[in-house]
């Protein structure tokens, strides 16, 4: 597979960091693809302007009526967009809706998302706050495949990311997304390269 035909699609809500590290690893040769197209949910979302500094074709998707998931014919017109532009995988980047059947359908095992805690623990919104109200002394991120459950789909990569005494919210997601940045890249990569090989809920790296 050339670098040409590894064709990623991004889907993000907010600023777009982990869009940004997905950018600079194809820019610096470390995933062996490109981003070709990049949507969001919110019209005045940071990771347009990213994508479009760098470009790349940013579109809005919605408006949507409902907070959690997109009307089917708004995801609908999603997935054409992504199929138009010739993407191969999909990249959640801070994403704020839940997958449904339409993009689910049309990438099956080909849509990956970064969650910020070590999966199962913490699912859903503000992981880190959850951490910290629940007292854990170790936290993180993981990137994991895309499936109808909510952060359930069987899991990549992780790694740990100490709680200190002095966290606050803010301190731990920061320091949370650090590690996203370099993780959610080598899954790409792993991906790109062909070395997953999923078997139910276990993802096995062929290195």
């Amino acid at each position: 597979m050339t670098t040409s035909d590894f064709r990623i699609g991004v889907l993000g809500s907010g600023n777009g960091s982990n869009c940004e590290a997905i950018l600079k690893a194809c820019a610096e040769g470390r995933i062996r693809g490109r981003v070709v197209l990049v949507l969001s949910d919110v019209a005045d979302a940071l990771i347009l302007e990213r994508a479009r500094k760098r470009g790349i074709d940013a579109q809005f998707i919605g408006p949507s009526q409902f907070k959690t998931q997109l009307e089917p014919e708004l995801e609908g017109r999603a997935v054409r967009l992504l199929l138009e532009a010739g993407v191969r995988f999909v990249a959640l980047a801070g994403y704020m809706r839940v997958a449904k059947a339409p993009l689910l359908h049309a990438f099956p095992g080909r849509i990956m998302n970064m969650h910020p805690s070590l999966l199962p623990a913490f699912p859903g919104l503000q992981a880190w706050e959850q951490a910290l109200k629940h007292g854990v002394k170790v936290t993180g991120c993981t990137v994991h495949f895309v499936n109808e459950g909510v952060d359930a789909g069987p899991i990549v990569l992780q790694e740990a990311v100490p709680v200190l005494p002095s966290d606050t919210a803010a301190t731990l997601q920061l320091r949370i997304q650090l590690v996203e940045h370099k993780i959610y890249p080598e899954a790409i990569r792993l991906y790109a390269e062909g070395k997953l090989k999923v078997e139910g809920q276990t993802v096995r790296i062929l290195e």
